[in-house]
């Protein structure tokens, strides 16, 4: 199996169950050697007894600022905010970290959204109105843990040296108005503000426009320095890695297609300032 495909399977499973309660095994038995209560804990550090009990229990993963006053006031010597690193590759779900890997090592990489604006391009509060939305619903926790990994993701837009990034829109997720007028203005003002990155391009594919290659729906193609291509398809309950290289072509078709047939740059940035007027 290549390397791409096993760094994509060791993600199938999320494995940040068992960083938390290796976590929160750590914090009662340094609080118990200190022999302190839940509730002197809590009021050392700051927090609640429910917030010190839920992280013992594995409920909840501790906070950056928590580890670090639990490690001071238990006298842990550092022991307890080295594992602040941990906690925060657990804190998001395994096969988004897996992804964010991929794109880590991507020379280039092109997305066409058909459903909604591409999650690499998607400002905070509209990343927060689509989780919450999701059905079944989230709680508040995995709403936060999942805006907190898209955002992370996001890093890479300013990684050195730069990939290429290429991304064809479709127009109704310019208009769909996701957490309402005022972040679907947020949303565009942003993708005008990144579109001015030389290393980043952003079309429109407009509604009107007669031929249209991706009536399979929205995809990712991502392209790597030794010369591997792979693609990304997301449908429901499913995300799905496409390593097969014929079929990793037919993405990578089915793509170059859609940005001939899409608005040009200019042409997207002009359509994007006008839906903006609209809006």
């Amino acid at each position: 199996m290549a390397e791409h495909d096993d760094e994509w399977e060791a993600g199938l499973e999320d494995d940040s169950s068992a960083v938390l309660r290796a976590v929160s095994r750590q914090i009662k038995l340094w609080r118990e050697a200190a022999g302190m209560t839940q509730p002197e804990l809590g009021a050392a550090i700051g927090y609640g007894e429910e917030m010190v009990s839920a992280v013992e229990r594995g409920k909840r993963l501790p906070k950056p600022e928590f580890l670090d006053g639990a490690d001071q006031a238990l006298g842990a010597d550092g022991k307890l905010s080295a594992m602040k690193e941990d906690v925060k590759q657990a804190r998001y779900p395994k096969k988004v970290r897996d992804l964010a890997k991929l794109e880590a090592k991507a020379v280039e990489l092109g997305a066409y959204g058909d459903r909604n604006v591409e999650g690499l391009l998607q400002t905070e509060e509209y990343a927060r109105a689509l989780f919450v939305q999701r059905r079944p619903a989230y709680s508040e926790e995995e709403v936060d843990r999942n805006v907190a990994a898209r955002m992370a993701r996001q890093q890479i837009l300013e990684r050195q040296p730069t990939p290429t990034f290429t991304f064809v829109q479709e127009e109704v997720t310019l208009r769909r108005p996701i957490g309402g007028r005022v972040v679907l203005r947020q949303q565009l003002e942003h993708l005008l503000e990144v579109a001015q990155l030389r290393h980043v391009t952003i079309q429109v594919m407009p509604t009107a426009c007669e031929e249209h290659a991706g009536m399979m729906g929205g995809h990712r193609v991502l392209k790597f320095a030794d010369g591997k291509t792979l693609g990304h398809t997301e449908a429901q309950l499913t995300s799905r890695l496409i390593s097969d290289p014929k079929e990793a072509q037919i993405l990578e078709l089915r793509y170059g297609m859609l940005r001939s047939q899409a608005l040009t740059p200019r042409e997207s940035l002009a359509f994007i300032e006008k839906v903006l007027g609209e809006t």
